[in-house]
C-alpha cells in the first residue's frame, strides 16, 4: 500500500464526511472507494476517447479500461460512439470474447 496526501477544498472535505456518514464508513475507506471509482471512470473515458479518435482498436480500448470486450461495446453504444471497425472485425472480436467467457 502507498500513502497519498493531498489538500482539498473545505467543501470537498465536508462532502467526503457526508458520504462517509451516509455509508457508515470511515473517511479513509470512503476516500479509497471514491478514488477507485474515479480512476475506473477516467480509464473508461480515456479508452473511449482514444477509440473514437481511431488511435486504438476496440480490444485495446477494453484492455486500457480494464473491462471485457462486452463491457466496452456496451459503453460505446451507450455513448453513441460510431464503431471504428468493419462488421467482420466486430464478428471476429465477438467470437473471441465468447470463447474467452467459457
Amino acid at each position: 500500500m502507498a500513502i497519498i496526501t493531498t489538500r482539498v477544498p473545505e467543501e470537498l472535505a465536508k462532502e467526503v464526511e457526508r458520504i462517509a456518514q451516509a455509508e457508515a464508513l470511515d473517511k479513509s475507506t470512503t476516500i479509497k472507494r471514491l478514488l477507485i471509482k474515479a480512476v475506473e471512470a477516467w480509464k473508461m473515458d480515456h479508452a473511449l476517447k482514444l477509440y473514437q479518435e481511431g488511435k486504438i482498436s476496440i480490444g485495446k480500448a477494453a484492455e486500457i479500461a480494464g473491462v471485457s470486450l462486452w463491457e466496452i461495446i456496451d459503453n460505446i453504444l451507450k455513448r453513441k460512439i460510431p464503431l471504428q471497425m468493419s462488421r467482420e472485425d466486430l464478428e471476429e472480436d465477438l467470437k473471441a470474447a465468447s470463447a474467452e467467457s467459457w
